[in-house]
């Protein structure tokens, strides 16, 4: 008699239910994850770690640092085991010191359908032009203007930053710009990310 493979509860299941599980879990995973700003160039992914698990439980921390000098860019993402441990984390320790310096903790990725579009829109109606301007492509849809802002100020005074989205929605368009003081800042931005990967994408810098 011939036996087919025996199929997982996974595979069991239609199609379509497939596809909403592999949804959700994303989704899930999604909210778990933190963007810690601010934070001191020595503390590394050990000692945040050890600070951020007084709150909750930590599946993975990154401190990000600079390709070329290696310096700590001064913000980091962290990955906790539940949504309960990143809500206790944000409740915690967002505006407490490490350091001496204030450090913003919060989502990094929150589900388009959440957002506040009168927030989005005020945050666009806010960045502050410049001549002294990149445009930044290939943005992933998880890159928000303060982590954009916060990549860039590594190699220059940052005056400005906004992700353009999509006219009358929370969707980023895939671009953004960052405005500086100097066209020294300019030519170091470009110099130093593009093609630099950003929240797992490679961008494209230039001059605006």
């Amino acid at each position: 008699m011939k036996v087919g493979r025996i199929k997982t509860p996974k595979e069991s299941l239609p199609l379509p239910k497939r596809r909403r599980l592999r949804c959700k879990t994303h989704r899930r995973w999604r909210t778990r994850r933190l963007y810690i700003g601010n934070i001191p160039r020595n503390v590394d992914n050990a000692e945040l770690t050890r600070i951020v698990e007084e709150h909750g439980a930590v599946e993975k921390t990154e401190v990000m640092y600079d390709k070329y000098s290696g310096r700590s860019r001064r913000f980091a993402f962290v990955t906790m085991k539940t949504v309960e441990d990143a809500n206790a984390v944000i409740e915690k320790l967002n505006g407490t010191q490490i350091g001496g310096r204030e450090i913003k903790v919060n989502i990094t990725e929150k589900p388009l359908s959440t957002v506040d579009l009168s927030l989005l829109q005020a945050e666009e109606s806010q960045f502050i032009d410049s001549p002294h301007k990149v445009y930044v492509g290939n943005l992933a849809k998880t890159v928000t203007t303060e982590i954009l802002s916060n990549f860039f100020s590594e190699k220059g005074k940052v005056l400005s930053a906004k992700v353009s989205r999509l006219p009358g929605t929370s969707k980023t368009s895939g671009f953004g710009f960052v405005s500086f003081s100097s066209d020294e800042d300019v030519e170091a931005a470009i110099a130093s990310f593009n093609n630099a990967l950003l929240e797992g994408q490679r961008i494209r810098v230039n001059k605006a």
